[in-house]
């Protein structure tokens, strides 16, 4: 493994070899181990990581950095009597391993195998469930409250990332906890800092000081004192204000009633562990700042931690291949070409995305047009509501985002643009089924929270040109306009270069039939049609959500003994919803196909169709299950 480095190359580690890792099944037998043996451990986790996540795809830059904290944290902490809670999750391969999982990485992300976030079901260790970001410092907090309120004395950790920490629920929950009287650690995980500056020996000194006991017992009792002082008081605190700013940035998170520590090198076990140590004795609310490496400990990933944040399966000894040229393109690339191609046609076009440049296919549009490109951070509210000020000044704005964030700034879409009727474009990527990121991630509520909102347009495309084609409709438009399309590549459906305009509401017939019609949205029609030759059933594809053609509904119905509706999405409140209101004064027998009233889980999307009804095979059942042949 030459592209190892760090501890494992210079001791010329073998990963095929686990002699302590494969002894710690729980955290009892991790703080049984003699403080020296910790840095053993800590190679052989970096490596099962490495070797696990290769074989089975999922998060890799993120675990690597995590390492020494997950070891630190269950050894300092009596877990799970005192609670962990990871924000996003998926920096938490390191703490499944360690919490009885180990056996369980060979399945991971895959269909009844462990998921690739927290999740209370899976483990008492796993105190909340996370998966979108920035919800861990309110949870701890309730926790907190919680063990207060029930006199349990028991410690509560939240670890949030450095970009999780951009969404203004880390800070809305910041503000609350500093004003309460509860024990309360926030340890930041900050793995975008260069190591370089803020850690070494002085620094890591200093957080050893800042967290003892002594130094919190003078502060303490200068205080008490000094308040009789109110002037004195006030020049002790600005003359520590000024000391601590000199050597470390903690004054914002001060303000906020945390005591600040830190920041200290989180890759170094023995200053992680004492410092954790120090803190577990204090009361209040306490703020710990970590800096760790995306990648730690594999060359590759560190030089290109985005590129190795989610990938695939891999050979660790030669890294990611990049796949060839001349295979289909993803939707997210359909979304990016067209956006390049539509801001050199009209300048008012801007774009924005909440942190996800890369997943959004937003990569070359960001290099051509930085003056009109704008990542926000991981702020879906804020990304709504600045797009509708864009809008108000005149400029076209476009909402890159996955289906399931959008609904985080749900409110800002009612409220903040369609309200006030603005041309914001969204566009909706990951609609349905995602796959290894399971029931968190899956697009399944976008075309109920949308078709429900006056003034909007929501448009399901097909196929690769049809994406293309409604993006351009939807810009197009003076109102609010949504295209919802699926994660991964098309049918393979040739691009036209030429941008058009399709008839808003206005669905056509892709196959004629009899007896039976299918009503298919969005990416349902490749598998509708399959169903529909062997079924001899007439197939649309109805590509608009909202308006509904209610012309072709009705005609359909009149004409047919069965309609179907087929959709990647949850029936309830969905487009099919939609149909049977167009037929509410109708005869006609309708059967509804989507998502069923449950969270779908993880595992790969064309399996999950299929257990779910909704390949070809299962249309086709469920029809013959109503009429049969």
């Amino acid at each position: 493994m030459s592209t190892l480095t760090g501890e494992l190359a210079s001791e010329g580690y073998n990963p095929s070899m686990y002699e302590l890792l494969k002894t710690i099944d729980d955290p009892a037998a991790l703080r049984k181990l003699d403080r020296r043996q910790l840095h053993q451990l800590a190679d052989e986790l970096r490596a099962f990581v490495l070797d696990s996540v290769s074989k089975t795809g999922g998060h890799l830059s993120s675990n690597l950095g995590t390492v020494e904290l997950a070891i630190a944290l269950h050894y300092v902490f009596e877990t799970p009597e005192d609670r962990i809670v990871w924000d996003v999750g998926h920096q938490t391969y390191p703490h499944k391993i360690l919490t009885g999982r180990r056996e369980q990485m060979g399945r991971l992300r895959m269909i009844d195998g462990i998921s690739g976030f927290p999740r209370r079901s899976e483990s008492k260790y796993d105190t909340f469930g996370t998966a979108h970001s920035s919800t861990s410092i309110s949870a701890a907090l309730g926790m907190a409250v919680s063990a207060k309120l029930k006199n349990e004395k028991r410690h509560c950790v939240a670890v949030i990332g450095d970009g999780a920490m951009s969404a203004g629920m880390a800070f809305e929950a910041l503000n609350n906890a500093g004003a309460m009287d509860v024990d309360l650690l926030v340890i930041l995980n900050d793995n975008e800092m260069s190591i370089s500056p803020p850690v070494g020996a002085l620094t890591n000194y200093l957080a050893r000081l800042l967290s003892g006991r002594m130094y919190t017992t003078a502060k303490r009792a200068s205080e008490h004192i000094l308040k009789r002082v109110p002037a004195m008081l006030e020049l002790a605190r600005r003359a520590e204000e000024h000391v601590k700013g000199m050597v470390t940035p903690g004054t914002l998170f001060e303000e906020f009633g945390f005591n600040y520590i830190g920041p200290i090198d989180g890759h170094d076990l023995d200053t992680l562990i004492a410092t954790l140590a120090n803190i577990r004795k204090l009361r209040g609310p306490q703020f710990l700042h970590v800096v760790t490496r995306k990648g730690q400990g594999y060359k590759l990933a560190e030089e290109d931690p985005i590129a190795y944040h989610g990938p695939g399966r891999f050979d660790p000894a030669e890294g990611i291949k990049k796949a060839g040229g001349g295979g289909k393109p993803t939707y997210s690339q359909v979304f990016g070409d067209w956006l390049c191609d539509m801001a050199r046609a009209d300048e008012r076009l801007v774009a924005i995305t909440p942190a996800m440049r890369e997943g959004s296919g937003m990569v070359r549009f960001s290099e051509e047009f930085p003056e009109r490109y704008f990542d926000v951070a991981i702020a879906e509210q804020h990304a709504v509501t600045f797009a509708a000020g864009l809008a108000c000044e005149g400029l076209k704005p476009v909402v890159a985002i996955y289906s399931t964030f959008l609904q985080r700034g749900y409110d800002q879409v009612i409220h903040d643009v369609a309200v006030q009727n603005l041309p914001v474009l969204f566009a909706l990527d990951r609609g349905g089924l995602v796959g290894g990121d399971g029931q968190t991630h899956n697009g399944a509520f976008d075309y109920a929270y949308l078709r429900t909102v006056p003034n909007f347009v929501v448009m399901a495309p097909a196929d690769e040109n049809e994406c293309r084609q409604m993006l351009y409709t939807g810009f197009q438009l003076n109102r609010p306009a949504a295209v919802r399309y699926p994660r991964g590549t098309g049918v393979g459906k040739e691009i036209e270069k030429e941008m058009r305009s399709i008839p808003v509401g206005k669905g056509e017939i892709r196959r004629e039939g009899r007896k039976i019609a299918m009503l298919a949205f969005g990416s349902m029609l490749k598998p509708a049609l399959e169903a529909g030759a062997a079924l001899g059933a007439t197939v649309a594809n109805m590509r608009f959500v909202k308006p509904l053609d209610g012309e072709l509904v009705q005609r359909l119905a009149a004409t047919h003994e069965l309609i179907v509706t087929v959709e990647e999405h949850q029936i309830m409140g969905g487009a099919g919803s939609a149909v049977l209101e167009a037929l509410s004064s109708a005869s006609v027998r309708v059967l509804l196909l989507g998502l069923p009233d449950r969270f779908v889980e993880h595992g790969d999307p064309a399996r999950l169709l299929a257990s779910v009804g909704l390949d070809a095979a299962g249309i086709q059942q469920a029809v013959r299950n109503v009429i049969p042949e």
